[in-house]
């Protein structure tokens, strides 16, 4: 179980999502074609103070993980962002680790290349906002893999805790628990949708989405 104090962080960020319109609640089709009573679109931290916040988050909860990792690597696009915030947050919170992360098309000029950044080698951490189907997490470690490097585990912002699609079909296991059992990676999350709910109980200014909300979790729930 999360001790009290990882629910209070997964609370917090929640708040924090939803007060900078990145968490929002109506209805809104997902890549797996489901109607979702809501949306985390991680694009929306798109300003020095909100980036800042959520970077403390990734690496609150990180450091809280005890997960033990040598540098940071970002999957283009969102991940770029992402890995350069935390390494920062990382080092003014007195782990100063490198990062490193990829790009869609090589580059066959300069330092040439897909890889971008420092060496990537030892036991590198995959960062990025969600995990819907997981190819993202799979290139990644085949980026990492090919480098000689070892991944050790993935952080993202928020975990849907929802069943995978496959071809149209559900799958019994989420993405994050697919990622988890293929290739025996913890998966860190700053919170769920378990998390959410939580949150939607004290927000009475949002009572209006929770049945929403929990009825979703209840069809497509893991």
């Amino acid at each position: 179980m999360p001790s009290v104090a990882a629910d209070s962080l997964a609370q917090s960020f929640v708040a924090f999502a939803v007060q900078a319109g990145v968490l929002r609640f109506g209805e809104f089709k997902t890549k797996a074609g489901r109607l979702s009573p809501y949306f985390f679109n991680a694009g929306l931290f798109d300003d020095g103070a909100k980036l800042g916040r959520l970077a403390g988050f990734y690496a609150e909860r990180l450091i809280a993980s005890g997960l033990q990792f040598d540098m940071i690597f970002g999957p283009a696009y969102k991940g770029i962002t992402l890995a350069a915030a935390v390494a920062m947050e990382l080092a003014r919170r007195g782990h100063n680790l490198p990062f490193a992360y990829n790009r869609k098309e090589t580059k066959d000029h300069g330092e040439g290349g897909t890889l971008v950044g420092a060496p990537v080698k030892g036991r590198v951490l995959i960062i990025d906002d969600v995990i819907s189907a997981g190819t993202s997490v799979r290139e990644s470690i085949q980026m990492i893999e090919a480098a000689g490097a070892q991944p050790c585990g993935v952080s993202i912002a928020l975990d849907r805790q929802e069943k995978a699609a496959e071809g149209g079909v559900d799958s019994a296991q989420s993405a994050v628990q697919q990622v988890q059992q293929r290739y025996g990676l913890p998966v860190v999350a700053i919170a769920g949708l378990a998390d959410l709910l939580a949150y939607l109980d004290g927000a009475p200014e949002l009572a209006a989405h929770r049945p929403a909300v929990q009825a979703y979790r209840e069809r497509y729930g893991v």
